[in-house]
């Protein structure tokens, strides 16, 4: 199988390979030696366009473990009025602090942009597979994807009032398990992000009118 990486990915690996390399060659003891021998494998990885650890596994990038994602928070406004906020899909920048834009291409099909470790990014193109106005959204990737991923938003009516807003994703990061392993040594934990999302669009959108 081909376990040659892209572009992007090579870039994400020249910088984060260089970085853990620096951090790690400054400590002592075997954390440094860890991060010093992380570093020197991206920067390799960089180089080369090629992926030891994946061709010694025998599997290219997509035989990465998907990381799964998931939170829910209650927003004190129709379940109606939060969907049709999240259904303009320029507005996930507001919500989602890791997007830098969505550009809608046609109804079903956009463009996304978000923030990778250390100042890059990555972009990938997206379909809605699962519309039910005031209710849900459903998407994924489409092929050829920097990132790998699919999501779904819930909105449920709450009996007590208010909606319940239930987030789940599910994506192979671009650098495989040790991308992973690296965006969350930089603070870039997805599920303390979209915890944190949530919450900030909670006190957003409860404290007045939101534009559309």
């Amino acid at each position: 199988m081909d376990t040659a990486i892209n572009q992007q990915q090579r870039i994400i690996s020249g910088a984060a390979g260089g970085l853990l390399t620096l951090i790690g060659a400054r400590k002592r003891g075997f954390s440094g030696l860890l991060m010093a021998a992380a570093g020197g494998y991206l920067v390799y990885r960089a180089a080369t366009g090629n992926d030891p650890v994946m061709q010694a596994a025998g599997g290219g990038a997509t035989s990465a473990k998907p990381i799964f994602v998931e939170h829910s928070i209650v927003i004190d406004r129709p379940a109606q009025q939060v969907y049709d906020y999240w259904r303009q899909l320029e507005n996930l920048p507001q919500i989602m602090s890791h997007l830098e834009s969505v550009t809608v291409l046609d109804e079903r099909r956009s463009r996304w942009v978000a923030k990778a470790p250390l100042g890059t990014h990555v972009e990938w193109e997206a379909e809605i597979v699962n519309d039910k106005p005031g209710e849900r959204i459903g998407w994924h990737s489409l092929p050829g994807a920097t990132v790998d991923n699919a999501g779904s938003v819930q909105f449920e009516n709450l009996q007590a009032g208010g909606t319940r807003v239930h987030v789940a994703l599910s994506y192979r990061p671009p650098a495989g398990p040790l991308g992973a392993a690296v965006a969350k040594l930089f603070g870039e934990e997805p599920s303390q992000q979209i915890a944190e999302d949530l919450q900030k669009f909670k006190q957003t959108f409860e404290s007045g009118p939101t534009k559309h």
